[in-house]
């Protein structure tokens, strides 16, 4: 710089915030000038040189060097051919006339073009009306370089000072940023550290005001390291979010050219129905064909507006989790929810959008009593609502605040509990899995089978059809729906529960036609200024969609638990044996729960539940069991064995029928056969019948027939007692 009056420009910058460095020359500003400037920080300096051809010079190559650093770069303009000296000589008050060169510095541009931005007015905010020049750029924060540390801490240095901070990562919102901060003085030791949230300005001076305190440095210094380390905050946090928005399984999965022709040959196929069952054998699944197919249906189900919901109910070990693993593991990751279990209120804090249309799966019910309400509303409502009390981050007052969780959701869950609560068994489809000795011995196969070659084989076979029903799952479209049949279909009527299973039969049917969509004509109606693309129902949708009705939802309207009516059919076995062992009628056989258990091997506890339940259902008579007599049981039942299941008062579909979407719908009895009662079976399908019905079409055209209280059942056999819901039991 150049020579001042002795004490006048010095002292002026004594009673103002800026600290003084002297250049040799208005060529003499060295890299030893830049590297100090760097270390403590500095990020504006005000260059002081000569007003003439070579101070403007000077000032210029300065501004670059010091742009190159990061630093801005500030001009104070003396009257032209004076410098500091002579002007504050000129001037007469040298302090006041300094001081106010100093405020009307301009800022110099990185290419040493000088701004009309002063010092004083880039603190002013200016009049929302003012027009701003065209060419002003839009000023970018710089990125603030910081270290992250294996722990996760955030490491900021500035000049001898080292500030790290804590616990960024736990903050969720992005108008909380509560973190603990420590800045440390390495030239000196000192060092100071608290817990506070950085967007509370009170909470941020009252830390710069200790610190400074602590570090015996100045508060403005600390100010501007701790503003700075606010901005690193803020440029992690924001990198923190767009990675985790990349890595999210949420994001579309882009389909290859012969992935997707691949997927589309699968929905094409005519006999994707068996296809389904059969690639689930592949991929390990023992039998449980009707089980699988209904809980892929299910979940293809969550496109709609309203999904059905699952529950899979069996004993310890049964398979129950082998079933919905199967299951699930065919839908794509993005689209599905699986938990262990869940808390009372966890579900209200998922966030608003996180389970619309996908499907939550949960291990067991047990998990989720807690959570029974909000699931159970979840499923009838396809949303929830909760007001909860917090606490303003600004204010510090108790406010309310609003969750919402948008559905709608399909459920799937398991459970080993033979008594469920009633609200939400009435609101899901129960699958129970074949507990019998075949099928013990085919798992056990097949479980030998997993440790052969041709088991080794078969998990890369597995890893290919799951990746390919995976990408089918993605490619189908959430259409509508419609079924220009639905008003010539029939339905039990006799309790007020079968309103809600009236809709999953019809959703059922829904979930049929959706899953074909690809073998559909997406037509298109305009309303109101929208158009809405929806596919039609086929009557092989219905077919096979009675197929599956008949055994689960059957099974759902069931009073009696399935393992119940499996005791029930065991103990009806035994007795019959019995009695003509004893020669003698099965009425007057007499047997204890050591007789159940030595026919049956299941364990005690076991029976003692069923034989309870029988008993009370009147099934079972008991004879003695007080004063130390010994309790003997009486079979009352002496109906068939049940063995299939049906619901009537279903539509009776002739799969010869035309699958002609919209065509001729003709329902009635059929010609030259008398109305079927409620008892009566009949065998609708016939043997070897495709079980989609697509790959058993008739020609077009032919009638779509209603019989009367007509029942779908596959053998002929005497039925179980009617339970009061009209509904033949299953084994």
């Amino acid at each position: 710089m150049p020579d001042l009056a002795p004490g006048s420009f010095y002292q002026s910058l004594h009673h103002r915030p800026y600290n003084q460095l002297a250049a040799f020359g208005v060529n003499g500003f060295t890299a030893g000038h830049l590297a100090a400037l760097s270390y403590h920080g500095v990020k504006r300096v005000l260059i002081a040189f000569d007003r003439d051809e070579a101070g403007d010079k000077g000032a210029e190559e300065v501004a670059e060097q010091l742009a190159g650093a990061g630093i801005e770069a500030w001009r104070v303009r003396f009257p032209q051919g004076l410098d500091a000296n002579a002007f504050a000589l000129k001037s007469g008050n040298a302090e006041g006339v300094l001081g106010l060169a100093l405020e009307q510095s301009v800022r110099m541009k990185s290419d040493a073009a000088v701004t009309s931005e002063t010092v004083t007015g880039s603190h002013e905010n200016p009049s929302s009306l003012a027009a701003r020049p065209a060419s002003q750029p839009v000023h970018q924060p710089d990125v603030i370089a910081c270290e992250t540390t294996p722990a996760g801490e955030l490491l900021l240095r500035s000049g001898p000072r080292q500030w790290r901070v804590r616990g960024w990562q736990k903050n969720q919102l992005a108008e909380v940023m509560k973190v603990n901060v420590q800045v440390l003085d390495e030239s000196t030791g000192a060092f100071h550290v608290d817990t506070f949230d950085m967007y509370h300005a009170k909470q941020r001076q009252a830390y710069v005001n200790t610190a400074a305190s602590e570090l015996a440095c100045d508060a403005a210094v600390i100010k501007r390291e701790c503003g700075r380390m606010l901005l690193a905050l803020e440029q992690k946090q924001d990198e923190q979010r767009r990675m985790a928005e990349q890595e999210s399984p949420a994001s579309a999965v882009a389909l290859s050219t012969d992935e997707e022709t691949e997927a589309l040959a699968l929905l094409k196929s005519p006999d994707l129905a068996e296809r389904i069952v059969s690639d689930l054998a592949t991929c390990g699944v023992v039998g449980e064909s009707t089980n699988l197919l209904t809980g892929y249906l299910a979940a293809t189900s969550r496109k709609l507006e309203r999904p059905l919901a699952v529950l899979i109910q069996s004993s310890s070990a049964a398979g129950k989790s082998s079933l919905m693993d199967a299951v699930l593991g065919l839908i794509p990751e993005e689209e599905r929810v699986q938990y262990s279990a869940m808390t009372g209120q966890s579900l209200y804090y998922l966030g608003e959008t996180s389970l619309r249309h996908k499907i939550l799966a949960i291990a067991e019910e047990e998990g989720v009593r807690q959570a029974a309400y909000a699931l159970k509303l979840l499923q009838s409502d396809g949303e929830l609502k909760i007001a909860s009390t917090g606490k303003d981050e600004s204010s510090g007052e108790l406010v309310t605040r609003e969750y919402r969780v948008q559905g709608p959701v399909m459920l799937m869950l398991t459970t080993t509990a033979s008594d469920v609560d009633e609200e939400l068994l009435n609101r899901c489809l129960v699958l129970t899995v074949n507990e019998s000795r075949e099928q013990t011995q085919a798992i056990h196969a097949q479980q030998r089978r997993a440790q052969t070659l041709e088991g080794l084989l078969a998990q890369s076979e597995k890893g290919y059809l799951t990746r390919l029903h995976q990408n089918a799952q993605r490619l189908l479209r959430p259409l509508k729906v419609v079924n220009p049949y639905a008003e010539q279909l029939t339905f039990l009527s006799d309790k007020t529960r079968t309103r809600r299973d009236h809709m999953k039969y019809l959703t059922l049917i829904q979930a049929v036609a959706l899953l074909h969509q690809y073998q559909r004509t997406v037509k298109r109606a305009a309303h109101r200024g929208q158009v809405i693309e929806y596919i039609e129902v086929r009557p092989s949708d219905i077919a096979l969609a009675n197929r599956l009705a008949h055994e689960v939802l059957g099974r759902t309207l069931d009073e009696m638990p399935p393992q119940t009516r499996k005791l029930l059919l065991l103990i009806q076995q035994m007795v019959q044996e019995m009695a003509q062992r004893q020669e003698c009628l099965p009425s007057e056989v007499r047997f204890t729960r050591r007789d159940i258990r030595a026919w049956t091997n299941w364990s005690d506890s076991q029976l003692k539940h069923h034989c309870l339940r029988l008993s009370e259902m009147e099934y079972l008579l008991t004879h003695g069991g007080s004063r130390g007599h010994l309790l003997r049981y009486e079979l009352l039942w002496d109906g068939g064995s049940g063995e299939e299941s049906h619901l009537s008062g279903l539509l009776s579909v002739d799969e010869k029928a035309g699958d002609d979407e919209g065509g001729k719908r003709k329902f009635g009895p059929e010609e030259s056969k008398s109305a079927l009662s409620s008892g009566q079976v009949r065998d609708k399908f016939g043997p070897g019948k495709a079980a989609s019905g697509q790959a058993g079409e008739g020609p077009a055209g032919e009638a779509v027939r209603l019989a009367e209280n007509a029942v779908i059942r596959e053998k002929k056999k005497t039925p179980l007692p009617p339970s009061p819901s009209s509904v033949s039991l299953p084994s």
